[in-house]
């Protein structure tokens, strides 16, 4: 009779180490293949692809445990309303397309820690009674949706009562044409702790939608030719939007009811239009607007209800209103910023100021520094009156460069009566700060 030599012996596993006595040794290969497949943590990778076994990601999904990598190669899928409710990722090989046929939408995430990259997701149906996404993510934490294509998904990207998930490198294209019949490139809805970083967005209704969303990070995206606004919050607190750019929307940006906001380094560019800004201040608290560059808008800052903030080291350059600040707005700090070549300065509805506007560079200032120190020797009065007649008749808009308009301003500068009296630079910069 032949004897089998035997032997002890243990492997490293994901749990640790596994003793393994009197087996023969031809049967350790495939005894630690089983124990491994059989182990909490193994991962296995499913491939989806025409002439695979499994040849549609539906399919895919429901055959995945938690950890799985579903692995997508190249193709066109025609698939609608995956629903993902285990802890797994989605990878395309080669942008692999995944079309919706316009029948409802593509991805539904409802688990945690789930991972999308590489796909193109397309043609999401429109609907009139239902937020209808290329992937919308519900009840999620730790999700990563990065590095995708999506192209006329009605809403892109939408997450809801989610946290601690990123959205980062996708390019998100729309067909909007009208507002009430297009969504949003990317919409929050409760969220909190979210990073959107690097991605391209344009013509949708908004780029960008938050709304009851805190402590979260837009970085470096360009949200541009948009129906409504470029980005676009409400009741949102202590958030941070840092290096965007904002180009040629119906509005760039619209901050609504919100506190501790700091906007850093944007570029708001070319929002043009009767009621575009720059961006747009209503019911904003104790938040910094530093380093942003607004050149070619209609009306770069408008601020209604807007309260200590900190307005500092921005460009205003060539806008229709460098700033048109109502009456209503308090406590705000306005220094060391460069205004060049704007229409019209500053614009207010009230002959109250409560405001700081001293040191900044205002390149219509005629003053002058006798004593060389680099600022002007005589406060400079940045509302004029014509923008005050402006905003109240509209029409009078076609006097602006007649010499009418000069006389005015020079009388009322040398004797304010309607323009605020105690709205001045008293500290003017002889040069820019930028």
């Amino acid at each position: 009779m032949q004897t089998i030599k035997t032997t002890t012996i243990s492997f490293k596993g994901p749990g640790g180490w596994y003793p393994c006595r009197g087996v023969g040794y031809r049967f350790l290969g495939a005894i630690y293949i089983i124990m491994l497949t059989a182990l909490p943590g193994f991962t296995k990778t499913i491939t989806v692809c025409k002439r695979c076994e499994i040849n549609t990601i539906q399919k895919a999904v429901q055959s995945a445990e938690k950890g799985d990598i579903v692995e997508v190669h190249h193709g066109i899928y025609l698939e609608n309303n995956i629903v993902i409710n285990k802890p797994i990722s989605i990878k395309g090989r080669d942008l692999p397309a995944i079309d919706g046929q316009n029948q409802g939408e593509i991805f539904t995430i409802i688990a945690d820690s789930v991972t999308l990259t590489g796909l193109m997701i397309r043609n999401v149906g429109t609907s009139y009674t239902k937020d209808q996404a290329g992937i919308n993510v519900k009840k999620s934490r730790g999700t990563v949706i990065s590095d995708n294509i999506l192209y006329n998904t009605f809403f892109g990207i939408y997450l809801q009562n989610s946290s601690h998930c990123t959205i980062v490198n996708n390019k998100i294209t729309g067909e909007a044409e009208h507002e009430m019949s297009s969504g949003n490139a990317i919409h929050l809805w409760y969220c909190k702790n979210i990073l959107i970083k690097n991605n391209r967005i344009r013509n949708h209704r908004d780029g960008i939608y938050l709304e009851f969303v805190d402590n979260s990070q837009i970085i470096n995206n360009v949200s541009e030719e948009n129906i409504r606004y470029g980005l676009h919050f409400m009741f949102s607190n202590g958030d941070k939007y840092l290096g965007n750019t904002f180009r040629n929307n119906g509005a760039g940006v619209a901050v609504m009811f919100s506190r501790n906001i700091i906007m850093h380094e944007n570029m708001f560019l070319q929002n043009w239009g009767p009621t575009a800004y720059g961006l747009l201040l209503k019911e904003i608290y104790d938040g910094e607007i530093t380093r942003n560059q607004f050149i070619q808008n209609t009306i770069a800052i408008y601020g209604e209800s807007a309260t200590r903030l900190l307005i500092k080291h921005n460009l205003f350059k060539q806008n229709g209103w460098a700033l048109k600040i109502l009456g209503s707005c308090m406590d705000n700090t306005i220094t060391k910023n460069d205004f060049i070549s704007n229409t019209f300065e500053v614009s207010t509805n009230s002959k109250r100021n409560y405001n700081s506007y001293d040191g900044n560079y205002w390149n219509d200032y005629t003053g002058y520094d006798l004593d060389r120190d680099g600022v002007g020797d005589v406060p400079h009065r940045p509302v004029k009156l014509f923008s005050y007649m402006v905003t109240r008749v509209d029409p009078s808009i076609i006097l602006l460069r007649s010499l009418f308009v000069d006389i005015v301003n020079f009388a009322e500068k040398v004797t304010p009566v309607f323009t605020p009296e105690t709205l001045l630079d008293n500290h003017p910069l002889m040069k820019p700060v930028l």
